[in-house]
């Protein structure tokens, strides 16, 4: 669940004389998240949510909400078509379990139901036979939990989310509010404020501690708290006037919000009931990433054994740890909120705002590196949290963990928006140069681009970048502002990106500002290293039957100058299994109306580039290159329980479904490399998918994949093969001067 934040403008009375009466920025504050609910319309206006621990998102104790209050269901003549009917109030399918007991832990408050019994096609919980509402005779210790099906109904929003669960009617929002002007983002320093019905309050520092400011700088998106000079703070604060709702708080450090601490309420007459009057004061150390000062930015370090992998923002993924030379998965069970605040502030983040299970930010490929993983919240990485070593039954890659952190507000979002569009997620990019609004010119608008620009608005990854925009010509601005963008991709905000000086732009009309479709998700293509390994061969192919493959240029360019159709060409060959690891399909850019027809091959490219194949020398020179057009995006087959969607035959729609992959074989023409002209020695055979970036990815830096390759005019080794990111920086440095073969044993 997006948090939403704003910026607030608050008049500083005159501290002294030396401090002049001034506008202050403060942080946008953070709300407390309650674990997302389903409700039931009728006259109970019933909701629902899974709680407890340790759990997945698809399982827990039970809670409704009822007259206002959140309370549980007794586990009295509970069955399995009880824990049906619950689970597609949920939005999940239907139900494969249920426990009793308090397996997921003691609820609190109301026992609401007891002793229901449905028959299990009933539309709501209160429609089954009980002893009625708030009628029971049970404790806590028989609190009911159940296990859904991992399948959403139609029409409810995935919701792999286990969040921190707080009592909103006591704080609401928390904030940081500096007494001076705050000239740069972001705010790392101010007074505590919180918000509850009556609006926003200071909170009594009688009492606190570091660990409570550890907590709020979390919240906050800081990984570390420092000392405050008080003595400052306290001449602000004998000039004002206070209002302290929270007396005093006690946190233990591990909370990822304020609210889930132990907070002593102030009643009554609430600007007496703080010894000397001083409002609590936190000042917090930023992240690397957000981090003005340079030198600063080099002595803080961040991880080198965790990273987050597949997410729109840098502090959001799937979480992935070094084991040896290999990076891999984390699985997802028991994976709480206190194990994904490790891992966030480890990276330079605050606390986690999100722990998010069954691979809600892709599955990835490779080994799946620990299992269980139990942190207390002290912990300085996630390695030195409890642990249990994964096989090959414990997990599977549709079950990895991910985490989404809380990071500071730059108000990156205040300087871009859309226009024109049938929708928030599209329409024509303008952005705040200088005093006013203007829009982008698209000559070199990429995918790149158009990332960096939903990231910004918050909108998630670029469906399309779009380069004519005349179909969107509903805004009053007519200026271009902004020409020759061009990103890395990884930037947060347009700013960042490099741009011309002065705008220059051939085509200045509006129609040709630039534009992009946004998405929630995105895919993912990986190719199966050992699968290339395992097949690769060579292959001295007669002229007489690579006519075909000439016409697509599919050999090198000496072919040219070969004796047609005498002679032949000498071909790498190896088979490519690429699967859609992400949580979207992977569609071609191009509609059917504009797919090629290749007669002699007698079918429709719907990608001209779709993968590169290259053999480099040591020096990453390339010695011989070749293509793969798409000539046939489809489903060749899928995990257990995903069907086909994309077939080629008939003209039939094209792409890879997100859990099923795309096998072209070895036997299949452009399959290969031409490597006629090259000489014997030690090479790198790279493989590239969607090369130019042509369709959106969640994450591109996994779609190229290397191997060693020794060749001696003969015959042909291959080892080592991985993905381009699947090593630790020193194995792949190991593996860049890659001495080559003494002997055809490889080790």
């Amino acid at each position: 669940m997006e948090q939403s934040y704003w910026c607030r403008h608050i008049v500083v009375f005159l501290l002294s004389a030396w401090i002049p009466s001034c506008f202050a920025q403060t942080t946008p504050p953070v709300r407390s998240n309650p674990t997302p609910t389903s409700q039931t319309e009728g006259p109970e206006s019933l909701k629902f949510r899974l709680s407890g621990f340790p759990r997945k998102h698809n399982e827990g104790r039970i809670e409704v909400f009822y007259k206002d209050e959140w309370g549980t269901i007794c586990d009295d003549d509970f069955s399995l078509a009880n824990a049906h009917v619950l689970c597609r109030q949920l939005g999940f399918v239907s139900a494969t379990g249920w426990a009793h007991s308090a397996k997921y832990g003691k609820g609190t408050g109301k026992i609401w139901l007891d002793n229901v019994q449905c028959s299990g096609s009933e539309r709501s919980i209160s429609v089954c036979k009980s002893r009625g509402w708030g009628n029971s005779d049970c404790t806590h210790d028989e609190d009911a939990g159940v296990i859904c099906k991992d399948e959403r109904l139609p029409g409810f929003k995935d919701s792999n989310v286990i969040e921190v669960q707080v009592d909103e009617n006591r704080v609401e929002e928390v904030r940081l509010r500096p007494v001076v002007t705050a000239k740069r983002m972001p705010i790392t320093e101010g007074v505590v404020e919180v918000k509850n019905k009556d609006g926003w309050a200071q909170i009594c520092d009688s009492g606190w501690t570091p660990k409570n400011s550890h907590v709020v700088c979390g919240m906050m998106g800081f990984p570390h708290e420092r000392k405050v000079n008080k003595n400052f703070y306290k001449l602000y604060a004998e000039r004002q006037k206070n209002h302290f709702l929270v007396h005093s708080v006690a946190c233990l450090g591990t909370e990822v919000h304020l609210a889930a601490c132990p907070l002593d309420f102030n009643y009554g007459n609430a600007t007496k009931t703080c010894p000397g009057g001083m409002p609590a004061v936190v000042s917090c150390v930023p992240g690397p990433l957000y981090t003005q000062n340079s030198a600063m930015k080099k002595k803080l370090k961040v991880s080198s054994s965790v990273r987050l992998k597949g997410g729109v923002r840098q502090s959001e993924g799937r979480v992935e740890v070094l084991k040896g030379s290999e990076w891999g998965t984390v699985c997802d069970d028991r994976w709480n909120l206190q194990s994904a605040s490790v891992v966030c502030r480890e990276l330079g983040f605050g606390s986690a705002k999100e722990a998010l299970t069954g691979a809600r930010m892709g599955q990835g490929l490779g080994p799946i590196h620990m299992n269980e993983v139990q942190c207390t919240g002290h912990e300085r990485s996630l390695w030195n949290c409890r642990y249990k070593n994964i096989s090959a039954e414990d997990c599977k890659h549709t079950e990895v963990a991910a985490v989404r952190c809380n990071v500071p507000y730059m108000g990156y979002e205040k300087t871009v928006r859309l226009s024109g569009g049938r929708s928030q997620y599209e329409g024509r990019v303008e952005v705040r140069v200088g005093q006013h609004w203007g829009s982008v010119c698209s000559e070199g608008w990429t995918t790149k681009e158009a990332m960096v620009a939903c990231r910004q608005l918050g909108l998630g990854f670029s469906m399309h970048a779009i380069t004519e925009t005349w179909y969107w010509d509903s805004s009053n601005v007519t200026d271009m502002v902004m020409s020759g963008v061009k990103c890395t991709g990884d930037e947060m905000s347009l700013s960042q990106c490099q741009r011309h000086k002065t705008v220059t732009c051939q085509k200045m009309a509006a129609r040709f500002a630039a534009g992009v479709i946004c998405s929630e998700t995105a895919s993912d293509l990986v190719l199966n290293a050992p699968l290339v390994q395992q097949t690769v061969y060579i292959e001295d192919r007669p002229l007489h039957m690579l006519y075909c493959a000439a016409e697509e240029d599919c050999l090198s360019k000496s072919a040219a100058k070969a004796n047609w159709p005498y002679g032949h060409r000498r071909l790498l060959r190896f088979s490519s299994q690429i699967h859609n690891v992400g949580r979207a399909d992977f569609r071609p850019k191009a509609g059917r109306h504009s797919w090629v027809w290749h007669a002699c091959h007698g079918h429709y490219h719907s990608m001209d580039i779709f993968t590169h194949y290259d053999l480099l020398s040591a020096n990453g020179t390339k010695v011989a290159e070749g293509h793969k057009a798409s000539f046939c995006l489809e489903d060749t087959d899928c995990e257990e329980g995903v069907s086909k969607r994309y077939e080629c035959a008939n003209f039939g729609e094209q792409g890879i479904t997100v859990g099923c992959w795309d096998l072209y074989r070895h036997d299949i023409d452009c399959q290969w490399l031409d490597i006629t002209d090259v000489k014997p020695g030690n090479y790198i055979l790279q493989v590239v998918i969607n090369p130019n970036y042509e369709v959106s990815e969640s994450d591109f830096t996994n779609n190229a994949m290397k191997c060693n390759c020794k060749y001696d005019g003969n015959r042909v080794w291959v080892h080592n093969c991985h993905i381009g990111d699947a090593f630790s920086e020193e194995a792949e440095r190991k593996f860049e001067k890659y001495p080559g073969q003494l002997n055809n044993q490889i080790s």
